[in-house]
């Protein structure tokens, strides 16, 4: 069958080649169908309760977006003229960036003070080049003692001070937040350039969203590149061939090609970790290749001519070749369980290149062989040589090894429970990203940027002046404030305290709630109609005045220290407030918070299925159901011993922890499948005993499977220089995981096969 398909490939080659060609060019042209996402909310799926539960939220306070403009000037001193000079600027250009809704900073925020009966509500700041000595301290006292204001958009010292500029994105066109975060990048270069002694740094919700495909561009032009010269060097170098490293190229490229495309074509949107599917598909595909063109080599160094080559490489190489691609493809198909949707279109792009880079394997090599003039690499002898002394070695300390191996992984094992889920999606980004470094800049300096939101209920209309429902609102505060996470807490209870005492010629002694329910109803009215358009309070109260928005600001936490002082606070209402006031907190870091554990939990069927599928695979292609259980010890340890590594030297990760198993188990089944296939192939069909049969793997496949790992890992490790963690991670993992893979493959599958005599 074989040499029926070589000759018929032979006869059409040109045809042959023209057709693939043009399949992939079509398939490929999707590509131009492939549009960015570049909202957080992508990472959850729509049955993810945390993110119903905001988008529940934002239905009634309005879906809204931020940019925070954080101001440190060299003198260390907010309050001069030519500082707040500078926030008064700002302040008023903030509202032409596109989208603004909302601009809020110290020089307008309404202050409020009594006049006789009446509340006079103010910019605090106003022309402020005119201020004078004492009107400077009169400000700096007001706004360093305002509970909305400090650690909000100023610090507790008053050395840096916030503007935040509210967007409210329509989500009809994908570059509404480039639009609105361009404007922002260009309005702070201004502010620079005016005042070059005032540092600015810019953060929040919308320069998220616009860092993610900023992060994704700058992957695609340096470490696509870089992959694509790691394989081609590492190729010419190993099989020392031009004709076989640009056959491999193509097959890389048509399946990288192939996969992407059929992802446009397919109407996915792409992501930052569905991005890295083109370097993946890129290094993975080499595999076939290298397994194909050694074999070829070796037949054609011995005297075969090319096309006898091609079918003894064939021959031995399809079904292991094809077993290797289906358990990939299995492995990365299993990441549909993910509740993160980026993460299913990983598995399903990939996936899709893989098996395209079976068929264009089985294809594309042979063609160009036979078209191609093929120069046979000089035969050294060392890799041989080496290959026999190496199984020399495992053979005659066969329980040295076996021992030290089940050592060595148990030892590895032990440091797993060291790793802690974090998953704090400032950290999604590298420290050299401008994003991150303003924002944990804002984060030290003045606020933070996770928060817990909560809609707390008062179980009637017009019913947050009820003196009941905000002496729990502020019980609830004083609560949250005493907490050592909390940073800021904002509500509506301390509007009302500052109106009353205003109400009472601004003595201190009334800083305190309103006693009945109609005064507080005159103050709200009162104030409401005394603030300028676009800073009322529409994002803090809903349309019935029935429930009002409480809003605290978190420090850089982790994610099971997020989640303690979510459910702390979560028993905190539950003891002190009505069934009807409870309520869960949300927003995205709660949501990130959770994000985790809950893949884990979807993901522990899809890996366990993967798994059985995987093994079933191994017990058919082999055609023995001990062989097939005995390769899962060698699939599954070096999941083990790379995620022990982990918890020794870095100790913490995050989301990719979850379907990271399922992605690699698909991998490292590559060099499982070639060596016991080789090792079957000597002791059922050549009747040699195991120790020889254990030569024969080493002889025949040794050289293959070192040779792809290189390649596989240098392919990786280049992933892992991403700017975005979560690819990063999974690279590092990875190149991790299969290294080890050839250890366990080398040093502890042979010593299984000869202890059991299978």
């Amino acid at each position: 069958m074989i040499e029926s398909y070589i000759s018929w490939l032979s006869r059409w080659r040109y045809v042959v080649l023209i057709v693939v060609i043009c399949g992939a060019g079509l398939a490929g042209s999707g590509m131009r169908l492939l549009t960015f996402d570049a909202d957080y909310q992508v990472f959850f799926s729509k049955r993810n309760p945390q993110l119903q539960a905001f988008q529940e939220f934002q239905n009634i306070y309005s879906k809204s977006d931020n940019v925070l403009f954080v101001l440190a000037p060299d003198g260390g001193d907010v309050f001069t003229r030519k500082v707040l000079e500078a926030v008064e600027r700002i302040t008023e250009a903030a509202w032409q960036i596109p989208y603004s809704r909302r601009v809020d900073s110290i020089t307008n925020y309404q202050h409020t003070s009594a006049v006789k009966d009446t509340v006079l509500v103010r910019d605090l700041v106003r022309n402020a080049d005119q201020l004078t000595a004492p009107e400077l301290r009169q400000i700096r006292k007001i706004a360093l003692s305002e509970p909305l204001l400090v650690n909000r958009l100023i610090s507790p010292s008053g050395h840096v001070t916030g503007i935040n500029v509210t967007l409210q994105l329509m989500g009809k066109d994908l570059d509404e937040i480039s639009r609105a975060v361009t404007y922002a990048h260009r309005l702070r270069e201004e502010v620079q350039a005016a005042d070059p002694g005032i540092r600015v740094y810019l953060t929040g919700g919308a320069v998220m969203d616009y860092s993610f495909p900023e992060a994704t561009i700058h992957d695609i032009r340096t470490l696509v590149p870089v992959v694509f010269l790691v394989i081609v060097v590492l190729m010419v170098a190993l099989l020392r061939s031009f004709t076989g490293t640009l056959a491999t190229v193509s097959v890389m490229v048509l399946a990288a090609t192939t996969g992407m495309g059929l992802a446009g074509w397919m109407g996915m949107r792409l992501t930052p970790p569905s991005v890295g599917a083109f370097t993946m598909i890129m290094t993975l595909a080499v595999a076939d290749s290298i397994h194909i063109l050694s074999t070829l080599f070796a037949k054609m160094r011995r005297g075969s001519d090319c096309k006898a080559g091609l079918i003894e490489s064939l021959q031995l190489n399809f079904r292991p070749v094809l077993t290797t691609s289906l358990t990939t493809a299995v492995g990365f198909l299993s990441m549909n369980f993910s509740d993160a949707p980026p993460f299913q279109d990983l598995g399903n792009i990939v996936a899709m290149g893989i098996i395209a880079a079976f068929v264009y394997s089985m294809v594309v090599i042979p063609v160009l062989m036979t078209i191609l003039p093929v120069r046979v690499p000089a035969y050294t002898g060392r890799q041989s040589l080496f290959m026999d002394r190496f199984a020399e070695l495992v053979i005659t300390h066969r329980s040295m090894l076996l021992w030290c191996m089940t050592g060595l992984v148990l030892l590895l094992a032990a440091f797993i429970p060291r790793i802690e889920l974090n998953d704090q999606f400032v950290e999604y980004f590298d420290e050299s990203v401008p994003f991150r470094m303003d924002t944990e800049f804002a984060m030290n300096n003045l606020t933070g940027i996770y928060l817990l939101e909560y809609a707390l209920e008062s179980g009637e209309s017009n019913g947050i002046g009820d003196p009941a429902y905000l002496s729990r609102l502020d019980a609830f505060a004083k609560w949250f404030r005493a907490q050592p996470e909390t940073v800021h807490v904002n509500t509506i209870s301390d509007i009302f305290k500052r109106l009353n005492k205003n109400m009472h010629n601004d003595d201190p002694a009334w800083y305190r709630l309103p006693e009945s329910r109609e005064l507080a109803a005159q103050y709200l009215l009162l104030y409401e109609m005394s603030l300028p358009y676009g800073l009322g309070l529409s994002d803090q109260i809903n349309l019935d005045k029935s429930a009002s928005r409480f809003t605290v600001t978190a420090r850089n936490l982790s994610t099971r220290q997020f989640r303690s002082l979510e459910e702390r606070a979560a028993g905190w209402l539950r003891a002190h407030a009505p069934v009807g006031m409870f309520a869960k907190a949300t927003g995205p870091a709660v949501m990130f918070a959770y994000i985790s554990e809950r893949n884990i939990r979807t993901m522990m069927v899809g890996t366990g299925l993967a798994l059985v599928l995987i093994t079933i695979i191994l017990m058919v292609v082999l055609k023995s159901i001990k062989l097939g259980m005995i390769s899962l010890l060698p699939n599954v340890i070096p999941v083990v011993m790379a995620f022990g590594v982990w918890g020794l030297v870095v100790g913490k990760v995050g989301l990719v922890i979850s379907v990271i198993l399922a992605m690699v188990l698909g991998v490292i089944v590559d060099d499982t499948v070639h060596f016991m296939s080789s090792y079957r192939r000597a002791r059922h069909l050549e009747n040699k005993n195991p120790e020889d049969a254990v030569r024969f793997a080493f002889s025949s496949v040794g050289a293959p499977l070192w040779i792809t790992t290189v390649v596989l890992v240098a392919g990786f490790f280049v992933l892992s220089l991403s700017t975005f963690q979560l690819n990063a991670t999974t690279g590092q993992l990875t190149a991790m995981t299969l290294t080890f893979a050839l250890l366990a493959d080398f040093l502890l599958l042979p010593t299984l096969l000869m202890r059991v005599k299978a």
